[in-house]
């Protein structure tokens, strides 16, 4: 959120069809980089900018959904301190701004707002992996709605069992459209980790710099099939086919230097040239020359049976929009 003027003008143009912007607040940590680190200014001149582009997006009746999606806390997890910062916070916002939503990875946060702020609803991050109705129905009492666990979204069976019960207990069902990850990473909560304490690693002696286990298993060209196959994604002209399903549908913008070409992508169901581009993270220098044509691509893979040990479908799909520009452009 709020990352230039150009990002800004293009959520208001389209402010018809976006239901709400995220953001996260201070030095909170969150599921991606500190809200406050931006290139060039300093922390207070960054939360000026941030403060002036949510002036702008609350008159033009943009929604807010503020996010606590930090994986760990650390020390601050349970003190009174900690959610005495959060309730400063969100009076501050909800005094200054129009504040609807409150997204978070902390059953405890949702706790906490659910008894001190009754006007506002909470979700649970896309980060708590929820993929079940027991999953669900756990943190009921401090819920009001779920982004669903990213493996889900191309398993329609999966996605009408919880709508149903969703529909059925008054609650909402999200979904994250744009995610770059490959699904069932097994370094996962150890990279959210590693980012909800990256301004603590930062000020370290480190002998590693971690980006994702994901870059360096895709060096190996045997492995990118993956990034079809083994990925989440929703192909901006699929979405429609979500729309029954699911209240509304976010897109990951914070760490993309792409986030107008997202956001036009996904608002005009339209993307022309390389998917991985308006994907977070994006994997498309990691694999250039080779692109991954969206118009080539088929949606085949929305209605497979899942069983990748005996379906060649994807690698088939991944092949036929596979491109070499240095061979197209000799």
């Amino acid at each position: 959120m709020c990352r230039s003027d150009d990002f800004i003008d293009t959520i208001i143009k389209h402010k018809t069809k976006i239901e709400e912007v995220y953001f996260s607040w201070g030095n909170f940590a969150n599921g991606r980089n500190l809200q406050i680190q931006q290139a060039g200014l300093t922390p207070w001149e960054a939360l000026e900018r941030q403060i002036a582009d949510l002036k702008k997006l609350y008159e033009n009746g943009i929604k807010f959904n503020l996010l606590f999606n930090g994986n760990c806390y650390g020390k601050d997890s349970l003190s009174c301190a900690f959610y005495n910062k959060i309730g400063d916070t969100v009076q501050y916002i909800c005094k200054n701004f129009m504040l609807t939503f409150i997204t978070t990875t902390s059953p405890l946060i949702a706790k906490f707002v659910k008894g001190n702020f009754e006007n506002i609803k909470t979700r649970v991050s896309v980060n708590m992996e929820i993929g079940t109705i027991q999953g669900m129905d756990y943190l009921a009492p401090y819920c009001d709605g779920y982004y669903m666990k990213r493996e889900f979204n191309r398993d329609f069976n999966a996605i009408k069992k919880l709508k149903n019960w969703c529909d059925e207990n008054g609650k909402t069902l999200h979904i994250l459209a744009n995610s770059g990850c490959l699904n069932h990473c097994s370094a996962h909560t150890f990279h959210d980790n590693l980012v909800s304490h990256e301004s603590e690693i930062s000020k370290m002696d480190n002998c590693y710099e971690f980006s994702g286990i994901c870059h360096e298993y895709l060096k190996n060209h045997e492995k990118r099939l993956s990034l079809v196959r083994d990925t989440n994604f929703i192909r901006p002209e699929d979405l429609h086919l979500y729309d029954p399903y699911f209240d509304s549908v976010k897109l990951a913008t914070r760490v993309s230097d792409k986030p107008v070409q997202i956001l036009e992508s996904y608002v005009n169901e339209k993307c022309t040239g390389n998917i991985l581009e308006i994907l977070e993270p994006n994997h498309a220098g990691r694999i250039y020359p080779y692109v991954i044509d969206n118009q080539k691509l088929k949606n085949d893979y929305l209605y497979c049976s899942h069983d990748c040990q005996k379906c060649g479908k994807c690698e088939e799909n991944y092949k036929n929009a596979l491109i070499n520009l240095e061979e197209m452009y000799r």
